[in-house]
């Protein structure tokens, strides 16, 4: 077999092949290109191959390279993936297509809130704990059903659950969880799986996966 040309191209093709083992098109895989941390030149070649849904970690970071890069590729589809705190919301929802990291009631009445005074709503995943990691966010499972009662009052509309398993433990059955618990509850999306098992997320559900040294390389070094 030809060997990929780019990252970009090799991440596609292993898509393909993980939705072919588990009968599903590759089009219910959205990859989503974690761009944080990287800089406006490392992104535009992504671009140009085509890829239009990106991943940022934080509101700040998002809001220095994105608005100029969008107005070169208006198709762009910017998801927060890190934490967001709940003084940022107004932020967030301002600049983010779907935020993946809603975890607690706090948040859920700041983005609501948010929502209702810029007339946008912003599909949300809700970030489940599934670990049981507090340092890494999320809302706990047994807290899950109160949390998406919440936010369907404050008619947010949910996409989905996300998750981050625990590193250096097979992520299968994490990943086997959120997708039971997304079912339990009817919601479509499952965002999970990244550079190291987005092949294993895709086997057992995942409908988006965050993808970022796969595509771009080890992230920069804090300066």
């Amino acid at each position: 077999m030809e060997k990929a040309e780019t990252p970009l191209q090799h991440v596609q093709a292993n898509i393909a092949a993980a939705c072919r083992i588990a009968r599903r098109e590759p089009e219910e895989v959205t990859l989503i290109a974690v761009s944080k941390m990287h800089p406006a030149e490392a992104i535009e070649p992504v671009l140009g191959e085509g890829q239009r849904h990106f991943g940022e970690n934080r509101v700040q970071e998002a809001q220095g390279k994105w608005p100029a890069l969008r107005e070169a590729y208006p198709a762009v589809q910017l998801h927060l993936i890190g934490q967001l705190q709940s003084n940022k919301a107004e932020d967030a929802v301002a600049l983010f297509d779907a935020i993946h990291s809603l975890d607690r009631p706090s948040l859920v009445k700041a983005l609501g809130k948010a929502m209702d005074k810029s007339g946008q709503r912003v599909p949300c995943f809700i970030q489940v704990d599934v670990g049981e990691e507090d340092q890494k966010g999320g809302c706990p499972v047994a807290e899950l059903p109160a949390l998406i009662e919440q936010a369907r009052q404050a008619d947010i509309p949910l996409a989905g659950l996300m998750c981050l398993p625990p590193q250096d433990i097979e992520p299968a059955p994490f990943f086997a969880f959120l997708d039971k618990l997304a079912r339990d509850h009817g919601l479509e999306g499952r965002s999970m799986g990244m550079s190291g098992d987005y092949e294993t997320a895709i086997k057992l559900g995942a409908t988006h996966v965050r993808v970022g040294t796969a595509l771009f390389g080890a992230r920069p070094a804090a300066g």
